[in-house]
């Protein structure tokens, strides 16, 4: 039986009580924190129990580590520089994340633990990395932005547009969006959900990723033509994508 915190890439892994179990506890234990910090609203606690239970239980241990990276990052960029936010109206709402902004950050890397889990293939993990990855970098990129970003530009055409603009990006905006991939990446290295060789993939498709999703907000969002979920699932879909055709040319 592999240990929960045990599983190296590639290497299959049999659901049995023990790892339901595990991934049960872990589930509780995640659920609870997430909602007594107010990271999540009930809807977004419901939708975060089904997103742990399945990642934990499909992925393993080093999925579960950088999935609580993942919220730890959000919840900290979500809460700096709250006072200025309130003041421009990009303030996340107080009663935390709502189910369908979980699903539309955390999908993607749950299909691809389940299908880690159905198929032993090892690139699936590498999708769990790079989704998870782009969660983070898309979440702290945007919230840093507003915080403390200054001379926001549209990202198609480069004009100055007001900080918290679909599509709008800043400086330091992306530069949190990077070091937030890097962080989930470098989790996902250390608790051998990825080996180490995938490092590099798995932060580049994160950020691809997280380029991407500026783009579909200042063609699609802004037009109404996406909303703000739809475009996030799109953006860790994406990085998830870039992941799997860029082990296929390694």
């Amino acid at each position: 039986m592999h240990h929960f915190f045990g599983l190296i890439a590639g290497s299959t892994r049999p659901l049995s009580w023990t790892v339901l179990g595990l991934a049960a506890l872990a589930t509780i234990v995640f659920t609870a924190i997430g909602r007594w910090l107010r990271g999540v609203s009930n809807s977004g606690a419901a939708a975060g129990a089904v997103v742990c239970f399945l990642i934990s239980a499909g992925a393993g241990g080093g999925a579960l580590a950088a999935l609580v990276s993942v919220f730890l990052l959000t919840w900290i960029a979500t809460r700096f520089g709250t006072s200025r936010k309130e003041k421009s109206g990009t303030a996340e709402r107080r009663g935390g994340r709502r189910g369908s902004q979980v699903l539309a950050n955390l999908g993607v890397a749950t299909i691809a633990a389940v299908l880690f889990a159905l198929t032993g293939k090892a690139v699936f993990l590498l999708a769990v990395a790079a989704a998870l990855s782009e969660a983070a970098a898309d979440t702290v990129s945007s919230e840093i932005g507003q915080a403390i970003g200054s001379n926001a530009r549209l990202i198609t055409s480069w004009r100055a547009v007001p900080t918290g603009t679909d599509g709008g990006v800043t400086l330091v905006g992306t530069a949190g969006g990077v070091m937030a991939a890097a962080l989930v990446s470098a989790v996902c290295g250390v608790s051998g959900l990825i080996p180490w060789n995938w490092f590099g993939i798995g932060l580049g498709s994160a950020v691809a990723g997280m380029i991407a999703d500026s783009f579909l907000g200042a063609w699609l969002e802004r037009r109404k033509i996406l909303s703000n979920d739809q475009v996030n699932f799109l953006g860790t879909l994406i990085a998830a994508a870039v992941a799997f055709v860029a082990t296929k040319h390694a």
